[in-house]
C-alpha cells in the first residue's frame, strides 16, 4: 500500500466525520454501565480533558465525560485525581491528563514559555518574588493548601473576573503551578488543593517516568503530533497544532517521515484540497469507514470545551456548524444564550441548547433550544432529544424539566408530549 498517496483511500466528508466521532468516543453510546476506570480511559482516548469553572450546568470536564459515559458519578473524576491516576497541567489549556502522559507535558514546559499563563507567572515572580517565595516555603512546612486557606484582607478591592483580580496568594499559587513548582494533588468541591510538585509526582499511578520528561523537544513534538492525529481520527496538517497548542504550526512536509514509517496513513477527503491523515491505530476503523460500515447512533449534549468543539474552524469544516461561546458576550448581543451546548445526533450537530441547572429546586431549565436550519422535526429526533435531555437532567440532579422556548416551536410541543407520557 502506498502510504504517501491518499487517492487509494477516499473518504466522503460524512465518513470522515464518523471516523472523528469514533476516535473521540462519540459514535455510539456506551453499551454497558460506566465504571470508575472509564474516566481515565476516556481521558486517555481524548489525550486530555480541558478544565473550565463555569457551572450554570455541570462544569465542563464533567459534561465532556457525561457525553461519552452517560450516567456516571462526577466523583470518579475527583477520585482519579486524588489517587494520582490523573494530573493537572497546561496542555491545550489547563487540562486533566493521564498520569502516564504527565512526563511528556513536564518535558514540554520550556516550549510553553510564550503561553500567557507562563508569561504572567514569570513576570509576577520577578515583581513579587518575596511573597511568592515565602508562600512556597510555607507550603514546604505546612503541606497542601487551598487558595481559601488564605484570608482576603478587609481592604482588598471587590473580586472581579480575571487572574489579576484574585487575592495575592491565589495568584501566587497559580503562578507556581504555571512555573511547575506546585501541582494539584486533589480538588475539594472543585477547589484546587496545591502541593509541592515532588510530592504529587511521587504518588502518581502509574509512577512518573522521568525519561519522558528528558526527551528532546523534537521527540516530544513528534509524540504530540501523533497523539493529536490519533485523537482527531482524521485531520489535515493544518488542524494538528491546535490540539496541544504546538508552535510552529504543523506542515505536511513534517508529516512525510511519519507516513514512510507507517505511523500515519494519508487519505483523500471529499472537499479537502490537501491530504487527511489517520493514525495507524485507527486502521481498522478507517477500513470500516471506507466500506461505509460505520454507523452513528449517539445523541449527546456537548460542552463548549469538548475536544470535538474547541477548534471552531475545524468544527465548521467538519460539521458545518458555526459556534461561538457567548458567556463572554454582553447579554444584549447574544444570539443563542450564555452557555450553549451543541447537540450531537447520529453523526451531525443538529442544534444547540441553552440551559441552567437549578440544583436546590431540582429543576433543569431550558431557556432556549434551537435546531439548525434544514433539520427536520422527525419522530426519531424528538425521541432521542427527549431521552438525552431527560437523562442529562437526572444526572445533574435536576430531574424536573422546564422548557421555555424552541425554534421551531413545533419541537417544544413534541418534546413536552414525550415527557408527559412518562409522567
Amino acid at each position: 500500500m502506498d502510504l504517501a498517496s491518499p487517492d487509494r483511500r477516499r473518504l466522503s466528508l460524512g465518513q470522515a466525520r464518523l471516523l472523528q466521532l469514533s476516535a473521540q468516543g462519540l459514535l455510539r453510546p456506551l453499551r454497558r454501565r460506566p465504571r470508575p476506570s472509564d474516566v481515565v480511559a476516556t481521558i486517555e482516548r481524548m489525550r486530555m480533558l480541558q478544565i473550565d469553572t463555569i457551572h450554570v450546568v455541570a462544569r465542563s470536564p464533567y459534561l465532556v465525560l457525561q457525553a461519552r459515559l452517560g450516567d456516571y458519578s462526577m466523583e470518579w473524576l475527583d477520585d482519579a485525581l486524588a489517587r494520582g491516576q490523573l494530573a493537572e497541567c497546561w496542555a491545550h489549556e489547563a487540562c486533566f491528563v493521564s498520569a502516564a502522559d504527565l512526563g511528556l507535558h513536564r518535558g514540554w514546559r520550556e516550549q510553553r514559555a510564550t503561553h500567557w499563563a507562563h508569561r504572567h507567572a514569570a513576570r509576577m515572580h520577578g515583581e513579587q518574588r518575596v511573597g511568592m517565595d515565602n508562600l512556597l516555603a510555607g507550603i514546604r512546612t505546612s503541606g497542601p493548601v487551598r487558595a481559601a486557606d488564605y484570608a482576603r484582607d478587609a481592604g482588598d478591592a471587590p473580586a472581579k473576573p480575571g487572574w489579576w483580580a484574585w487575592k495575592p496568594e491565589k495568584r501566587w499559587l497559580e503562578a507556581w503551578f504555571a512555573l511547575g513548582e506546585l501541582m494539584v494533588t486533589r480538588r475539594e468541591r472543585f477547589q484546587r488543593v496545591y502541593d509541592l510538585t515532588d510530592n504529587v509526582l511521587a504518588r502518581l499511578d502509574p509512577p512518573f517516568d522521568p525519561s519522558l520528561a528528558a526527551l528532546p523537544a523534537a521527540d516530544l513534538r513528534r509524540r504530540f503530533i501523533l497523539d493529536s492525529v490519533r485523537a482527531l481520527g482524521v485531520t489535515p496538517a493544518a488542524w494538528i497544532a491546535d490540539y496541544y497548542r504546538l508552535k510552529p504550526a504543523v506542515a505536511e512536509q513534517e508529516l512525510l517521515p511519519l507516513l514512510v514509517e507507517g505511523e500515519l496513513v494519508a487519505v483523500a477527503v471529499e472537499g479537502w484540497k490537501v491530504p487527511g491523515y489517520v493514525h495507524r491505530d485507527h486502521a481498522d476503523v478507517l477500513a470500516q469507514a471506507l466500506r461505509g460500515r460505520l454507523r452513528a447512533t449517539h445523541t449527546a449534549l456537548l460542552s463548549p470545551f469538548d475536544p470535538l468543539v474547541w477548534d471552531r474552524a475545524r468544527l465548521r469544516a467538519m460539521f458545518d456548524f458555526e459556534y461561538t461561546i457567548e458567556c463572554y458576550t454582553p447579554a444584549a448581543r447574544r444570539r443563542f444564550g450564555y452557555f450553549v451546548l451543541p447537540i450531537l445526533h447520529r453523526g451531525r450537530l443538529v442544534g444547540r441548547l441553552d440551559a441552567k441547572a437549578h440544583r436546590v429546586a431540582g429543576e433543569f431549565e431550558i431557556k432556549a433550544l434551537f435546531l439548525e436550519p434544514g433539520v427536520a422535526v422527525s419522530p426519531r429526533l424528538v425521541q432521542a432529544l427527549a431521552d438525552t435531555i431527560a437523562d442529562s437532567a437526572r444526572w445533574h440532579g435536576t430531574p424536573a424539566i422546564r422548557l421555555l422556548r424552541t425554534q421551531p416551536a413545533s419541537l417544544g410541543k413534541a418534546l413536552r408530549a414525550v415527557w408527559r407520557t412518562r409522567g
